[in-house]
This record gives structure tokens, sequence and C-alpha cells, in this order.
């Protein structure tokens, strides 16, 4: 990288505050923990002079307009604005700051977005055949407009184009974004101090997904399977099986199965495995119980089940998972 290594970070009206300040603090912090040389040097650019008000009210200064970055970026990171809709939120793409994005993306060496900016650089043309993710929220809506996007809501933040393309998951993930930029700019060790600053993993473990079950499988249209999915999180250590489910319900099991996923988008079984691995992660979290009584109180039965669920969803085990993401105190 350059020896001071200019970050962009564009702002507009409207832009969600910790997009343009998550970042901002992640860079601030590995020239902190890189004495007597100053890598990173973070501007805020905007379509004028003076201040822009954010999501959350509080007023940002911009140090350039965006007429005055030119070729002037190393990395440029695009944060996202949503609106709030009848059907939920709604990212907010400019005109003016997709055309921007557009003009400057050849003179840059990277670009990152953050949240749903990724619906910015879409329009903006620049993930035409690539990968990408964005909040959960608005994932639906950005492979609707842009069908070109292979959209995957999960992952923290997806890598693409050599490293030169870069987009991130809703909120909070800006840190794990901006941690590994800085990764790959400076190394792990430089990365791990940020962290360590900032109380957070320096990469969350991977597959974990950035919403949970209840939150990834919306209200369906009908009440019942509603009511059996809050049933299910209450009932884990039960006899779950698509035929004991479908008896509560009092359909057949091949009509409930039927119904089951076309009201939640997966087969019951996949349903209530999610779930329990989702339970599974809670306690690991947050108590010491051994895993064999986390297997039998979620209703994954034995230790050999866990780690089997845990591998195919999340990709790590149980123990791996807990030493990461344990907060109970010891």
């Amino acid at each position: 990288m350059p020896l001071t290594h200019r970050v962009v970070i564009a702002v507009f009206p409207g832009v969600d505050l910790l997009d343009v300040t998550g970042p901002a603090e992640v860079f601030a912090l590995a020239n902190r923990e890189t004495p007597g040389h100053t890598p990173y040097q973070v501007l805020l650019a905007g379509p004028a002079a003076g201040p822009v008000r954010t999501s959350a009210g509080v007023r940002l200064l911009t140090d350039l307009t965006f007429d005055e970055v030119g070729d002037g970026a190393d990395t440029l990171v695009v944060p996202g604005a949503a609106d709030l809709t009848e059907d939920g939120p709604a990212a907010r793409v400019d005109p003016e700051v997709v055309a921007w994005v557009r003009a400057t993306a050849p003179h840059v060496r990277r670009i990152a977005s953050v949240c749903v900016g990724a619906h910015v650089l879409a329009a903006a043309g620049l993930l035409d055949g690539r990968r990408a993710t964005t909040h959960w929220s608005t994932a639906a809506q950005l492979a609707a407009d842009h069908p070109a996007v292979t959209v995957d809501p999960d992952p923290i933040f997806v890598r693409a184009d050599h490293g030169r393309l870069w987009t991130g998951a809703g909120i909070s993930a800006c840190l794990d974004l901006s941690l590994a930029l800085v990764a790959e700019d400076l190394g792990e060790a430089v990365a791990l101090a940020v962290a360590r600053h900032l109380v957070m993993f320096l990469k969350r473990q991977g597959g974990q997904s950035q919403f949970s079950v209840p939150i990834s499988r919306p209200a369906s249209s009908r009440r019942d399977i509603d009511e059996l999915r809050s049933w299910i999180a209450g009932n884990l250590d039960q006899d779950l099986s698509a035929g004991a489910l479908a008896d509560r319900m009092r359909l057949s099991e091949r009509h409930f199965a039927r119904v089951f996923k076309q009201e939640t988008g997966t087969g019951p079984a996949a349903y209530v495995q999610a779930a329990r691995v989702e339970a599974a992660r809670r306690l690991l979290e947050s108590t010491d119980h051994s895993l064999s009584r986390v297997a039998a109180s979620t209703g994954l039965g034995s230790v050999e089940t866990l780690h089997r669920a845990f591998g195919r969803l999340l990709a790590t085990t149980p123990s791996a998972y807990r030493r990461r993401f344990r907060t109970a105190p010891v």
C-alpha cells in the first residue's frame, strides 16, 4: 500500500452515522498501532462543502466535495442510507451519489460498501456478475433491482474482484469489514491489536450468519404456522419430527411439509435444526453448561449430533464457537 493510504468516505444527507464513524475509527486506531508511520488518511467527501445531517441527526463536516476528490483516493468507502416504508426498510439510492461513484471507481484501488451502500455500488454497475452482500433487510430489494448481482444475505462481508470490491453486511459489520481491510493492508497483527481496542473479535467465525433464525424467516401469511414456529422455539427438547408437527397441526405429514415450506421457505426438519443450533449458540455464549447438557436441552440429543449440526450450519465446532463468543463470566 502507499506510504499513506487515502481513505475517502462518502457522506450525504441521511447517511447512516455508524457506517461512517465505524470505519473511520478502525483506520484511526490502525494509525495508533503503527508508531512512526501514519498508514491512513481518512477524509469525508460530500456533494457540497459544509455539514451533512446523518440519519441519527448528528451532523458531519465534509473535508472535500465530490468534485474535489478526483483521482486522489486509494480506498473509497460507500456507506448507506435507508427509508422506512410500510414494507420495511428500503435502501435509498441517490442518483447524484451513484453518478459520482461510477465516475470515481476507475480511479481508486479499492471500493468498499457498508450496509445498504451495496445498493449504490450495484446501481453504478460495479457489482454486475459478482457476489455481494448487504443488510439482511434489503437483500431481497438488491436482488430484485439488480438481477445481474449474485446477492448473498448471509456473510458478514464479501470480497470480490481480487480484493478490489468489498461489500459489507448490516450496521456493526462495518467494523468487521474495516478490520479485514486493515489486515489486508498492514497484516493480521495490526488488525488484531485494533480489534482488541474495540473489544471485538478480529474475525467472526466462518459461516456465522448475520442474523438469527427467527429474523431470517419473515412472518408467514398463516397465523397457525406462525404460532407453530413460536411453539417450536419454546419446546426444542420435544419431538419435533415432521410427523409430530403435522399431528399438532392436524394435517397429513405430506400436506404439512408442503404448507410449511411454502410459508417459511424451508422444510420442517431444516427449520427445526436451525432453531436448535440457534438456541445452542445462545447457551454456549452465555452459560458454562457442558456440551452434553447443551445438546440435550436444545433437542439435538447428543454431543455428536451437536458437532455435526455446528459443522454443517456454522462451519465450526461447539467448543471453538464458545471460545470465540462466550459472554458469561468464567
